[in-house]
């Protein structure tokens, strides 16, 4: 029910029609009984109820002024104003490492999202990185993962970096029954992926793997693009390009091991799922052995989409990671790199830049689209996992996708030692 707001009293607003006498306190005519609980629709219609009549005595503020109102509407204003309204949730979360994002991701989205997060407790290794993680959010630090999945105020647990601890502070969070943010999804080996996956189901608590290119402002433009202009995407291309041995130091030391080539495919993979909204049928995988003394190596998959309905029409994604750069090697790394990602679709061609650009070309010619003004993708990584916990219903979504992808890559792996396409299991 909307918030109503006024200038005039409550009874001037009732009596001038401004406000539906079915609204207004006492009516011996309002749906519900003396206690305010609506007995055909329950408890929640209570609490609209409820709040719709603060607004409608209170206006805008929050504490109620009982001398302008007459007796009958202050006595009901307070009845009103003591009763529990239905705000917005905030989740209690801990955090499990801080990972290599932290300063440019998670710190500046939990502070824009303070009203839907509170970081209560953190979990970090480096004291140095602990100390001002607890000083910024006024938290509380905590030895050690499963003292943190265990504390009573603890609603999630944010995993932003494993490092040594491995899969551990996932199980302990599916111990407690807390939701789960992982940056780096599940475990590769797919017997313990596997394993991990039945014990969340068991669990039932929420499950989001981190996938960023999925939740940048570009994709979601492209896929409007792909509904309105371009059409069925035809062909895909999907690249990342690294540098081998790559770290992200702290005053010379590492902070925490970098992603690997095989966790960067994952997501491409999912990148791919997500913009067609079709899993693939078949996947052919080739990899680069590294030569000696060359640290290095390159892995391409081609995974085949063929709509079930119709055998013509045929999708195919072409998805590689290449990691034979040197790390000191920097401006090679960065010399013209190729798009994100490439689409051919039946009326246009687009090219993603992540995370804000896009660029697309059909009969009327070229079109640039720059949307910074979007929410960053880690806010909307937050707000997505935000509605995973607090919906009424369970997910599973996120956890599916990340087994998913998962599994067609490394049936992709089994492919190039078969030398055949695999054809995916559905």
């Amino acid at each position: 029910m909307p918030r109503v707001r006024f200038s005039t009293s409550p009874a001037a607003a009732v009596s001038s029609g401004d406000i539906p006498r079915e609204l207004s306190c006492g009516d011996a005519r309002a749906p519900w009984n003396s206690n305010g609980f609506d007995e055909r629709l329950g408890s929640k219609s209570k609490i609209r109820r409820c709040q719709t009549e603060k607004s409608l005595l209170c206006g805008s503020n929050h504490a109620y002024n009982a001398p302008s109102l007459s007796a009958r509407y202050a006595s009901r204003a307070k009845e009103i104003y003591e009763f529990p309204t239905l705000t917005t949730m905030k989740l209690r979360i801990g955090v499990v490492g801080l990972g290599n994002d932290w300063d440019t991701r998670y710190k500046p989205a939990f502070r824009s999202l303070a009203d839907r997060f509170e970081v209560r407790a953190i979990c970090e290794p480096v004291a140095l990185r602990a100390d001002k993680a607890i000083h910024d959010f006024s938290a509380c630090g905590v030895d050690g993962f499963r003292a943190l999945a265990r504390r009573p105020d603890i609603d999630a647990i944010f995993v932003l970096s494993r490092g040594w601890y491995g899969e551990l502070p996932v199980l302990a969070a599916c111990d407690a029954g807390k939701s789960i943010y992982c940056t780096e999804g599940l475990d590769e080996d797919l017997g313990r992926a596997t394993s991990l996956k039945r014990k969340l189901e068991t669990a039932g608590v929420s499950f989001l793997a981190e996938f960023p290119r999925r939740y940048a402002p570009a994709t979601a433009r492209l896929k409007e693009l792909i509904a309105t202009q371009l059409g069925r995407p035809k062909l895909l291309f999907c690249h990342a390009r690294l540098s081998a041995n790559q770290r992200t130091k702290l005053n010379g030391h590492a902070v925490s091991p970098p992603r690997s080539p095989m966790s960067h495919l994952i997501e491409l993979v999912d990148w791919c799922r997500y913009v067609v909204g079709e899993d693939p049928t078949t996947v052919m995988g080739v990899e680069h052995e590294p030569s000696l003394g060359f640290h290095g190596d390159y892995q391409m998959m081609s995974l085949e989409f063929r709509d079930p309905e119709d055998a013509d029409k045929v999708t195919t994604a072409q998805v590689s990671c290449g990691q034979y750069m040197p790390a000191d090697w920097p401006e090679a790394v960065t010399f013209r790199p190729p798009p994100a990602f490439q689409v051919a679709c039946e009326h246009g061609i687009a090219f993603v830049d992540l995370p804000s650009t896009i660029i697309w070309f059909d009969k009327a010619g070229r079109h640039m689209e720059s949307l910074d003004s979007e929410r960053p993708v880690g806010e909307l990584m937050l707000l997505q996992f935000y509605r995973c916990v607090t919906s009424l219903l369970h997910n599973p979504t996120g956890l599916e996708d990340a087994y998913r992808a998962l599994t067609i890559v490394l049936a992709g792996q089994e492919s190039y030692r078969r030398g055949v396409r695999m054809k995916i299991e559905t």
